[in-house]
């Protein structure tokens, strides 16, 4: 690490060797892809460039806001709270969504005084702020609030602070999902025309209902022939899904590029980004609208169900716990399908036998 500056009119070179950079490519909106630069993996992002004055000023104040922040304002226990067990053992890309989140309310409560938390007002204070980012967008303000409750949550259990002031604060964003499901046209138009590999991702979403992250990182070794296994990233849950006539057709005629199952047209591992982006554009080009690959995780549910299979079954398929689909199944997703209207008549007539 080189850092430049000026002595007596001359240019000299000061080399510092700064330890734990970490860095991350971005690719901004107008297209250009630039290279940012975190104290640590998981740590705040730093000013300028390696080599810079600016560079090794925030560096150095990082250090010793992680080191010795002072115990009597909010930064304290967010530092703690990234140090935590609780922080690390959740997975990469949840980490990374904290981080930003964490950042935001850095930048906003860093220098709010710990002894305010208890105070009725300061959950007034916070609900206010969640007031002002829901004008830009309500989801994101309920996400950042998610994270900070989190954090008072994490807090609070281990006596950093007397009380939480976002206990059950609830949300301002609210959407049904009882229509956010994708219909037998849907599939059928992303079908006729999406490239092969994402077709073949539709399949998999449909016949297991698990989530883009954990397909993006399904492995052939997890497929037998008959069943996939695999372990949740966001929950750790392990199961073990028995693959349906098309869905085994599908793998077993897929050629076997990489080591993971799903794979771009060059033969390659999807990036997170790489593939939202290319089911975007299919979805676009299929006239498909108002459904996104998240909700193929309840059509999923909603299909076994329709299906006939039980709460028990399907949360055993798509690693759900009985709650979750109890929740799915009687209010998001199937509250008001006409097919289940249409199967009660149909049993009420096998019962009484009443000819057509």
């Amino acid at each position: 690490m080189v850092r430049t500056h000026l002595t007596g009119g001359k240019q000299t070179e000061m080399h510092v060797r700064l330890k734990g950079i970490n860095s991350k490519l971005k690719k901004l909106a107008d297209g250009r892809v630039v290279r940012y630069f975190y104290a640590w993996k998981g740590g705040p992002r730093l000013a300028g460039e390696p080599g810079m004055p600016e560079f090794i000023v925030s560096y150095e104040r990082a250090l010793r806001e992680r080191h010795e922040p002072t115990q009597k304002v909010l930064l304290s226990i967010i530092r703690a709270y990234q140090d935590s067990e609780a922080f690390r053992g959740c997975a990469p890309r949840t980490r990374a969504d904290y981080i930003k989140q964490l950042e935001k309310i850095e930048r906003e409560f860093g220098d709010f005084p710990l002894s305010a938390i208890a105070d009725r007002r300061a959950r007034g204070e916070f609900l206010a702020w969640r007031d002002r980012l829901a004008l830009r967008s309500r989801r994101q303000a309920d996400y950042t609030f998610s994270v900070l409750a989190r954090v008072f949550a994490w807090s609070l259990d281990r006596g950093f602070i007397a009380r939480n002031p976002l206990e059950k604060i609830g949300r301002v964003y609210r959407q049904s999902r009882a229509e956010k499901v994708w219909t037998d046209a849907d599939e059928a138009a992303f079908m006729r025309t999406a490239s092969e590999p994402l077709r073949l991702a539709l399949q998999l979403a449909l016949w297991t209902g698990q989530r883009q992250g954990d397909l993006l990182r399904l492995t052939w070794t997890a497929y037998d022939g008959a069943t996939i296994r695999l372990s949740q990233g966001k929950t750790g849950a392990r199961v073990i899904i028995p693959v349906g006539a098309p869905l085994r057709a599908a793998l077993d005629a897929t050629k076997r590029q990489s080591p993971v199952i799903l794979v771009n047209l060059d033969g390659k591992p999807w990036t997170p980004d790489g593939f939202r982006a290319s089911w975007g554009k299919a979805c676009k080009k299929a006239g498909i609208t108002g459904v996104t690959f998240h909700d193929l995780r309840g059509t999923a549910v909603t299909r076994l169900a329709l299906a006939g299979g039980t709460e028990a079954e399907i949360a055993t398929c798509t690693g759900h716990s009985l709650h979750d689909i109890r929740s799915i199944i009687d209010v998001h997703y199937l509250g008001r399908d006409p097919a289940l209207a249409e199967s009660a008549i149909r049993k009420l007539e096998r019962r009484t036998k009443t000819p057509d």
